[in-house]
This record gives structure tokens, C-alpha cells and sequence, in this order.
């Protein structure tokens, strides 16, 4: 009894220490936040202007990250909502809303009277009932100059059938957040943690709040065991048999002293079961000890829920935290939770059916004893080697976006193996992989057995990149990914001149400047002659060889190069990059 006392002490003393925390920033954000409320009522104004509604086919949306992407609950369609857009200089917000037509693969931009005000990283979620609803709940609205922000707490539904937005105003309802998740749970919307966030302080939460369907109300849940910790961005399934989500992952941070703050990625994974009868619910919760391979810790990444109830993983970053800077590694890897067997396995595409037979047979002939019996148990094949795919893009400006990826080698699923043996039988090789970059924040849903991937943003150096690509994977046959739109070069705007604590990168800026004083072409010819000398030492490129041959073969020849002209304080990351950026340069000159 005294055990159990001081529990509970010590759960009221956490929740009076978050409520005491939550006020604070209240306090302190309340300020701020009506400064927007007046940007955000003139949004508002504009759009009470639109009395009818407007539907026009249109282009792919513009770039974006953390918008919403839900798939029509009746119809092959898909919805997309709000997201931002950052340019070096100004953020921008939107509360636009486009309809995909997947069989006609077209775009139409709907414009509908009095929609919520512009956000992101809000959360919607499809219903069935009345014709099909979106239902939206909170996000973030930030000032133009990205230094003030307003956590949204309004509820809405979009009537897909009548083609109309309805704010519902039900007290009760959990306080203005962002990066929260949201799923429909047998009649009822649950919404759990998230963040909010003013200009000096921040706040995350792990809280659960119920919204009821049939009556339109709120009620906050108080489950029994030991709840995750507060967090925002996780991934959150609901079981297939509703009785319960599935929580993985997510973000948070600490102020660990003044002005500085230190991130955690999360990895852990719980479950927020419910039991008893519609009106007499208890809800616990309870740590989860999935098998099989997790994903490799990350914050940022796509979620989505697959055929059979799986929860699909794709992208995201791993923040690496330095004292005054911060990189990440972006992934555009894919994984997949089997939410009845309790297990991650990596979603990995059949890639050249003739060379994987080739592969299997060979396996065959000499894997006897224990290692065959534990393919033939687990029905997996043997780990392979990890490949390093290198990409290039060149922006309209002439900025080189360095796209460098490892794929670890993995195991498949069962399903997947016996699948992939049949398709294996007829002998016939399929066309070179195809997949997304790397990236984080993209927007992701599932319609019939397809992911729909769009959008997202991946940074390098101190710039950002936002995207407006779409890709589409059959969860079934794990083939390929199928571009439906590309990434368009000409779209990655960016305002502000990165600053660069590289000695290096400041000489190229002075004699850029130099050049403009009139001594360009004298520099021009003293490159040029220096090249001609430097290009008889560099490898030749191979007849027939691509750049991503030439690069892979002649990697450490130019990572060496780099390095001598960059100076042994130079970041591997830094040197690997500059060192991709010469040799294709070379390559290209040939």
C-alpha cells in the first residue's frame, strides 16, 4: 500500500510539474501569439471573401514539408492539405487544399469558403461516415521571419460529399500544439503529445485525448501503467482489431542550461490498449519488445498504415548535435511493423530478379547445417552487403545537391520471400531501381496497397532543399518506386547566401568578388591553365563509364585531393561532399 502511495505521489507531482511548466510557456507565448492572431484573422478575411466553391485542374502543388496527405476514404483520390515552405529568407504557410485523381493522375486545386487559416504540422485523418470526412486538429502557424509561432487548438472537418469545411467547437479539447499524432480508434479520434513552442521556451507533451464521433466531445484519458515519455513526431498505428495504438519513436528536447537545448531521438515503443465495454473504457498502457530489425534511431520521418494494418516507416534524419552546429544524415530507407507478429522487418525492393537468383542458387549449393535451417525457419535470406548509391543534382543557380546513400544490407519478410520465388520462376530481369532521395517531413499515405510519398525537405550545409516530387510503391509486389513527378531543380529557390566557417569557401567568395572588380578573366585563364596541368594527374574516365562508376572507383583519389586543399580540420562530411562536387566536375569535362 505504501509502495503504491508513493507512486501516485509521484505521478501528481509530475503532472503538477508539467502543468506548472505549461503555464509558464503560456505566459510567455501569449504575446507572441496575438501578434499573430491579427496575420492570421487577415488570412481569414481574405477567405471569408469566397462565397462558391472553385475546383481547378492544376499543376503538382508547389514545394512543401509537413503538410497532410490522406487518401479519399470512398474514391481512388488523394487529399492534400496546408505545409510550409521555407526560402532562406521568409517562410510561407498554407491552407490549400488539392484533390489527386489517381487513375487520371491529375491534380485539382479546390478552393473552398471559410477552410482553417494556414498551418503545418498539423494531423488529419479520413473517416467513412456522412459521404467521407478529413478531420483536422491543431498545428502551427509561424511569422514570415520564422521567429514567432502559434500552436493552433481548433478542430475542423472537411464534408467530402458537400464539399464544405465546418469548425467544430467542442470544449475540453487538448491545449494549441503541433507535430502531435492523430488516428481514428473504432468511433473516435485519438490524439496524443506533440509540442509547443514560443520564442525563449518549449513544452512536449504525452498526454491522450479522445474525440467521440457520436457526440462530438472531448475527454482526456488517464490509462493505467507507465506512459511514454513526452515526445512529438512519433509514429502512431492503431491495432487492427481497435483496441488499441501502437506508439514508436519520436522527438523531444531539454534546456540544458541557458539558450542551449539538447535533442533525444526516441526508439522505444508502447501500446495504449483499451478494454471494457463502449462508455465504461480502461485504457493502459505497456511497453512493447518488438522483434526482428528496427530502423536505426531517427526524428523527421513519413508514417502510414499498409495492407493488413503494418505500419510503414520511410525517411527522416538523425540529428548529429555539436556544440554550435547541427547536421543530420537523411535516410530514404523504408520500414515496415507488423503490427499482429510484433516485428520491423526493412521493406526492401526485389531490385535485378535474374542476379538475386543467381544468388539464391549459389546459397543453395553450399549453405547445409544450422545456417540453411535458420533461412528455412525464419524464411529470410542471408544478409547482404551494404551499397553505397551517389546521386547528383544541380540547382537552376548551380548549387550541387550531393545525395550520398548506404543501404544495409537486411532480411525480408516471410510473405515477401515466397513472393518473390514466384516472380523469380519466370527468369525475367527487371529495370534499374528507381527510388527518392533522402529526406525528412515528407507527406505519406496509402491507398489501396500503394504508398503515395510527396514532398519533404533534406538540407546540405546551411541550406535547405523543399521538395514537390510524388512517388507511388506497390506494398504488394515490392517492386520499384514509380515517379509520378520528378524533382524539378528549378524549384529549389533560396534567398540567403550561406555563411561558411571554411577558409576556403571565404577565398572562393573574395576572389568571386575580385572577379567583379574587373579581374575575372585574368583569374579564368589561371584556373584554366592550372586545370589543364591538374587534369593529366587526375584518373581517366573509362569508356562507357558512368559518373556514379567513375566517382565510386576514383572515391578516395579525390577524397585525398580534397582533403590536401581543405586542410586536415575539415569535416569528413565537408571533404566527402567538395571531393563528389571534383570529380564530377572533371568527369563532365571529359
Amino acid at each position: 500500500m505504501g509502495k503504491k502511495g508513493k507512486k501516485e505521489k509521484k505521478v501528481k507531482g509530475a503532472e503538477k510539474t508539467a502543468a506548472k511548466m505549461e503555464k509558464k510557456v503560456s505566459k510567455r507565448s501569449k504575446r507572441e501569439e496575438e501578434d499573430l492572431e491579427a496575420l492570421i484573422a487577415e488570412f481569414q478575411n481574405l477567405d471569408a471573401k469566397k462565397t462558391q466553391v472553385v475546383e481547378t485542374t492544376c499543376p503538382p502543388p508547389s514545394p512543401r514539408l509537413s503538410a497532410s496527405l490522406s487518401a479519399h476514404p470512398e474514391k481512388d483520390e488523394l487529399i492534400l492539405f496546408g505545409g510550409e515552405f521555407f526560402n532562406g529568407k521568409k517562410t510561407y504557410l498554407y491552407n490549400d487544399l488539392y484533390f489527386y485523381n489517381i487513375k487520371k493522375n491529375c491534380w485539382v486545386k479546390s478552393e473552398i469558403p471559410n477552410p482553417p487559416p494556414p498551418r503545418c504540422s498539423h494531423q488529419a485523418v479520413v473517416v467513412p461516415q456522412g459521404g467521407g470526412q478529413l478531420w483536422v486538429f491543431g498545428g502551427e502557424f509561424a511569422s514570415p521571419n520564422g521567429e514567432q509561432f502559434y500552436h493552433y487548438k481548433d478542430l475542423w472537418v472537411l464534408h467530402l460529399a458537400t464539399h464544405t469545411w465546418e469548425n467544430i467547437k467542442a470544449p475540453g479539447g487538448p491545449s494549441g500544439r503541433s507535430g502531435h499524432r492523430m488516428v481514428l480508434s473504432k468511433k473516435q479520434l485519438l490524439v496524443f503529445g506533440g509540442f509547443h513552442e514560443s520564442t525563449r521556451d518549449f513544452i512536449y507533451y504525452n498526454d491522450v485525448y479522445s474525440f467521440s464521433l457520436d457526440t462530438f466531445s472531448w475527454s482526456r484519458l488517464a490509462p493505467s501503467g507507465t506512459a511514454p515519455s513526452p515526445r512529438s513526431a512519433c509514429q502512431m498505428t492503431p491495432t487492427p482489431d481497435g483496441t488499441g495504438v501502437i506508439i514508436y519513436g519520436g522527438y523531444s528536447k531539454v534546456r540544458v542550461k541557458k539558450d542551449v537545448d539538447k535533442g533525444t531521438i526516441h526508439s522505444d515503443m508502447f501500446l495504449l490498449k483499451r478494454e471494457g465495454k463502449d462508455g465504461q473504457e480502461k485504457w493502459s498502457w505497456s511497453r512493447v519488445s518488438p522483434s526482428g530489425s528496427k530502423p536505426p534511431p531517427r526524428s523527421g520521418f513519413s508514417l502510414a498504415v499498409g495492407p493488413a494494418g503494418r505500419a510503414v516507416l520511410f525517411g527522416g534524419v538523425c540529428d548529429e548535435e555539436e556544440e554550435e552546429s547541427l547536421e543530420g544524415d537523411f535516410y530514404n530507407d523504408l520500414y515496415l511493423y507488423d503490427t499482429v507478429k510484433n516485428r520491423w522487418f526493412p521493406g526492401l525492393l526485389r531490385g535485378n530478379k535474374s542476379e538475386k537468383k543467381k544468388r539464391r542458387r549459389g546459397k543453395k549449393g553450399g549453405a547445409e547445417g544450422e545456417g540453411a535451417e535458420n533461412e528455412e525457419e525464419e524464411g529470410q535470406v542471408a544478409p547482404q552487403a551494404p551499397t553505397e548509391v551517389i546521386k547528383e543534382i544541380v540547382t537552376e543557380d548551380g548549387t550541387v545537391m550531393t545525395i550520398k546513400e548506404v543501404i544495409p544490407g537486411a532480411q525480408e519478410d516471410e510473405e515477401e520471400e515466397e513472393e518473390e520465388e514466384e516472380e523469380e520462376d519466370d527468369g525475367s530481369a527487371s529495370a534499374p531501381l528507381v527510388e527518392p532521395c533522402q529526406r525528412s517531413s515528407a507527406m505519406a499515405t496509402v491507398r489501396q496497397g500503394k504508398l503515395f510519398l510527396y514532398g519533404g525537405m533534406f538540407e546540405v550545409g546551411d541550406r535547405q532543399f523543399t521538395l514537390n516530387d510524388f512517388y507511388c510503391l506497390d506494398l504488394h509486389k515490392m517492386d520499384q518506386w514509380e515517379v509520378l513527378v520528378e524533382m524539378d531543380p528549378k524549384t529549389q529557390e533560396w534567398l540567403e547566401e550561406s555563411e561558411s566557417e571554411d577558409d576556403d569557401e571565404e577565398e572562393e567568395e573574395e576572389e568571386e568578388a575580385k572577379g567583379a572588380e574587373g579581374e575575372e578573366e585574368e583569374d579564368e585563364s589561371e584556373k584554366e591553365s592550372e586545370d589543364e596541368e591538374d587534369e593529366e594527374e587526375h584518373p581517366a574516365v573509362q569508356e562507357g563509364e558512368t559518373v556514379t562508376d567513375y566517382q565510386t572507383r576514383t572515391e578516395q583519389y579525390w577524397i585525398g585531393l580534397a582533403r590536401a586543399n581543405m586542410g586536415p580540420d575539415a569535416k569528413d562530411k565537408k571533404v566527402a561532399k567538395v571531393a563528389l562536387a571534383m570529380s564530377k566536375v572533371f568527369y563532365e569535362d571529359q
